[in-house]
């Protein structure tokens, strides 16, 4: 699979889709060092803020990425093609505590042009992003009662926003028509 640089104003994605039904790898850490770690996420947002390109990922502070999220100021998101299903369920159910939870996959960590972070070589979107806000869910300021059911051993998501600092990816993540 051929992905190749796409600018932020061709980036095209279906938003909801990625994050729902197709699932996102987050990682965060440092390649070069071999100190990094890789979760599963299907909650999050792109769009703009500050009038930076960003990307809006929520991360408990019970997993292991939580760990590495603290400690790093980049991160990636990585999307793959269908067939690597049992590789994100892993990723998304396993703790890297328990272990090199990568090395069960067919997955292989890449080095990122602009972060620290690594992407992978099967992905066929890398968004390389840097951290500029985070902030703790606050369940007093839940407006919907049902969100609660999401946190039943109360470990509220830190949300983290990053910049979109680069985004490489395959044609069906970019637009023909630039804005």
């Amino acid at each position: 699979m051929q992905i190749t640089p796409i600018p932020i104003d061709s980036f095209l994605i279906h938003a909801h889709a990625l994050w729902s039904k197709r699932w996102l790898v987050l990682t965060c850490g440092d390649f070069a060092q071999g100190s990094f770690n890789s979760m599963t996420v299907a909650w999050g947002s792109f769009g703009i803020m500050w009038n930076k390109p960003f990307v809006q990922v929520v991360v408990r502070p019970t997993r292991y990425t939580y760990e590495f999220m603290e400690r790093y100021n980049t991160f990636t998101l990585c999307a793959f093609p269908h067939r690597y299903r049992k590789d994100l369920e892993l990723l998304g159910t396993r703790s890297g505590r328990d272990g090199d939870k990568i090395a069960e996959t067919a997955l292989t960590p890449i080095a990122s042009g602009q972060v620290a972070a690594p992407g992978f070589a099967e992905a066929e979107l890398i968004v390389e992003l840097r951290k500029m806000y985070f902030s703790d869910l606050v369940p007093e300021h839940f407006l919907d009662a049902a969100i609660e059911k999401n946190y039943p051993l109360k470990d509220y998501h830190r949300i983290y926003f990053g910049e979109i600092l680069a985004i490489h990816g395959d044609t069906s993540y970019r637009s023909a028509v630039n804005a």
